[in-house]
């Protein structure tokens, strides 16, 4: 899913306490007193709360299936597993097969991170409807999001100002203007959540996870992961090798990556989604409104963005069409194929001087609706990052770096760049360079690449598969567009999920779906 103030999704690893908590069974002593064998309260959704993404309560799915809603007690620091607990969002909808050949629960993870999962699983369920069969299908609101002691940091109308700065400082005074911005946002995380922000890195979520599949009764963890999703796997396999089951990873992170070299790589990714949608709209029998030939369309996004530094135009008023908007507008569109012919209308429009549909799409990025409320994706997307990735960046050394992300993108190097700023004056220190997902004695991890993914390159799942050890990682490429492969509806990728999550099928190693 989108990451909102960057591109990116985070690395992640385990501190040494929450390791040394491990070897000595800290978290088990505390499922002994109780967390454990807590009894969920499954009830009706509710309708998703601002921090959620708001909209209407679920409806049931097209061939039967309610949703119900629950929330699970687990520590609020698991270093100090006697402390205060914090409560996890749950969704699921029961399957709709002979009960006498289910599986157990198979939980998703759609990303981010800072991703809902109980406002997501209804939105897409129907994709995953097969899946069913032999599972109930379960999401959650990770920690710090949503429901989950989402975090707060901004209010709407600061946020709008936030993201109506510009992102791509030309001059000291523009680049003393973003670290003030940044300034300004990471304290007000501090102080509306600062009891939450030390307690949200991936290894409390995973723990999370292995105390819902224990709640939930099953034996072994039955997981999904999509984009961010694939580290928070990852990271479950590595601390839990033992206790999964069959997992499947689609938008794979590459573990191996700094933040730095995570952003790098996707503006290599960015920019291969974008020549790709240069070239379709210019190898169409009609002719491509946003220019003659792909060298073309992309000079003319270049000059558009050049000027909209200088003028923004009109977007949803009475918010303007910054450089920055439209760059994340752009991004966004390349998320899938479905979205280009929305890239081709925006970029239409803002030609002629109307930049309503690109903001949209940055809305869409950054977790507004149209009633000008934000969800806390972004506060969720920053804080998890940050507590995660150690590294910190200072403007100066971005500014040595811009000339390897201008050769990665002209279009994206600059705003990519520019985003690693924004865990420089964070509250809480980062936990570690990248994530150690080596899951020597797990159960086989499907791993699916994606030859034209933007936000997690093909090349991740390569590196993720062979982060988690011999045996473990099983890839299979799909060659398409978009981010991911699953919900492409490429019936051979979907067969490859569906066989192994159903009925344990593990697909040869180095399988292609085109």
């Amino acid at each position: 899913m989108p990451t909102p103030s960057r591109l990116r999704v985070a690395a992640v690893t385990a501190t040494c306490a929450l390791l040394s908590c491990l070897v000595a069974g800290c978290g088990d002593e505390a499922r002994g007193e109780g967390l454990s064998a807590q009894k969920l309260t499954w009830k009706d959704c509710p309708a998703p709360s601002q921090a959620e993404g708001g909209g209407s309560a679920p409806t049931p799915l097209p061939h039967g299936g309610t949703w119900q809603c629950a929330t699970m007690k687990a520590p609020l620091d698991w270093a100090d597993p006697r402390g205060d607990t914090v409560g996890i969002a749950l969704i699921r909808v029961r399957t709709d097969g002979d009960r006498s050949r289910r599986i157990g629960s198979l939980i998703f993870n759609f990303g981010g991170p800072g991703g809902s999962g109980v406002s997501t699983l209804p939105a897409f369920g129907d994709q995953y409807a097969a899946l069913r069969a032999r599972y109930d299908l379960v999401s959650f609101d990770p920690r710090g999001v949503g429901r989950s002691a989402g975090v707060r940091c901004e209010n709407d109308q600061q946020l709008d100002a936030y993201f109506q700065q510009d992102s791509t400082p030309d001059d000291a005074a523009e680049r003393t203007a973003l670290v003030d911005h940044t300034k300004k946002f990471n304290a007000a995380c501090e102080k509306n959540s600062g009891k939450t922000l030390p307690h949200v890195r991936t290894t409390d979520a995973a723990r999370d996870m292995d105390l819902m599949r224990e709640v939930l009764g099953d034996d072994r963890l039955y997981y999904f992961g999509i984009s961010y999703g694939t580290e928070l796997g990852g990271v479950y396999a590595h601390l839990f090798p033992k206790h999964v089951g069959r997992a499947v990873f689609d938008g794979v992170v590459d573990p191996t990556q700094t933040s730095e070299q995570g952003s790098l790589g996707q503006a290599r990714g960015f920019q291969l989604a974008l020549d790709n949608f240069a070239e379709d709209c210019t190898s169409k029998a009609q002719d491509c409104p946003v220019g003659n030939t792909a060298q073309d369309v992309e000079d003319r996004i270049t000059e558009l963005l050049r000027a909209l530094d200088r003028k923004p135009i009109p977007g949803i008023l009475p918010r303007m069409l910054t450089q920055s908007a439209a760059t994340n507008g752009i991004a966004q569109a390349l998320y899938a194929k479905e979205f280009w012919p929305y890239l081709t209308d925006g970029l239409e429009q803002a030609y002629a001087g109307d930049g309503q549909t690109l903001m949209l799409l940055s809305d869409l990025m950054n977790g507004r609706n149209e009633n000008g409320e934000y969800s806390n994706l972004t506060a969720a997307n920053v804080s998890i990052n940050c507590a995660d990735d150690k590294p910190r960046y200072s403007t100066s050394y971005v500014q040595q770096m811009l000339p390897r992300f201008r050769a990665a993108s002209r279009v994206f190097g600059d705003f990519l760049a520019w985003g690693m700023v924004s865990c420089t004056d964070w509250a809480v220190p980062g936990a570690a360079d990248h994530p150690d997902v080596s899951a020597q004695g797990s159960a086989p991890i499907l791993v699916v690449g994606n030859t034209g993914d933007p936000a997690t390159p093909y090349e991740g799942a390569r590196k993720m598969v062979d982060a988690l050890g011999r045996g473990v990682g099983v890839e299979l490429t799909y060659k398409g567009q978009g981010h991911g492969a699953y919900d492409s509806k490429n019936k051979c990728v979907q067969g490859a999920v569906n066989g192994y999550l159903l009925n344990g099928t593990v697909p040869a190693t180095g399988t292609v779906c085109s």
